[in-house]
């Protein structure tokens, strides 16, 4: 396999373990959040060794070592994107395997199992189309100054919406046009969704306009913006005027 095809192929087969763990078991809430990721991770970090064994891996759910820091080709992944939402039985959670070459997102695929559906960089779907009147995806507990401020100079609809990899694969598929981030967020939490994001064609970077790096001894990336090529430019200088 390639490795577009094994990021494509992870992805689903760590969903479909998900849904057939949520489907069989009595554990609900945070006790299936808790299963779900120890349970992903296993299937990932076993494959990945098996297949790729010479690249580094990032997990969200395993142990970092520095060993990943002298790799030019490194996994980066989050079993469960939206921990919370796939033990309380919702659809707006994911699974993100991505490869970071040389720094950047290279590869990268993001599973939405519950809705059967995984987004690939490798196959990129029709582009998606810019609204009339623009839409921006905002977490469903605690939206973004920043997101909030730009969305009400904009006169945006607010998207209320779960996992990181829900909210970037919204703006793929042409459901939202603006993801802006500054709440906090590891390499885990965008890599696959900004492979994938970019593969379509979109816009991403820091809400400072500077590029998302990977692969960084600190894995601490707290914001991000996908959006359409067209509308960058104006969000980042309204960013910077907030």
């Amino acid at each position: 396999m390639t490795d577009a095809e094994l990021a494509a192929k992870l992805a689903e087969d760590t969903g479909a373990l998900l849904l057939e763990l949520r489907d069989s078991s009595n554990l609900t809430g945070k006790s299936l959040g808790d299963a779900g990721d120890k349970a992903a991770n296993d299937m990932l970090v076993a494959a990945l060794r098996e297949h790729r064994p010479d690249d580094g891996l990032l997990s969200e759910e395993s142990k970092d070592t520095s060993d990943r820091l002298d790799k030019d080709r490194v996994w980066i992944i989050d079993p469960v994107d939206g921990t919370r939402e796939y033990g309380d039985g919702r659809d707006d959670w994911a699974v993100h395997v991505a490869l970071a070459m040389d720094g950047k997102a290279a590869i990268g695929a993001v599973a939405l199992p519950s809705l059967d559906l995984t987004l690939r960089s490798d196959s990129p779907i029709a582009p998606p189309d810019r609204s009339n009147k623009l839409r921006m995806v905002v977490s469903r507990s605690r939206p973004a100054k920043e997101a909030v401020a730009v969305a009400e100079i904009l006169e945006t609809d607010l998207i209320p919406m779960g996992s990181a990899g829900a909210k970037a694969m919204a703006i793929v598929r042409g459901e939202a046009d603006i993801y802006l981030h500054s709440g906090g967020q590891y390499e885990w939490d965008n890599c696959a969704p900004v492979a994938v994001a970019e593969a379509h064609g979109l816009h991403c970077s820091r809400i400072d306009g500077s590029p998302l790096i990977y692969n960084q001894r600190d894995t601490y990336l707290p914001d991000l913006l996908i959006c359409h090529r067209e509308d960058a430019n104006h969000i980042l200088d309204l960013v910077k005027r907030l």
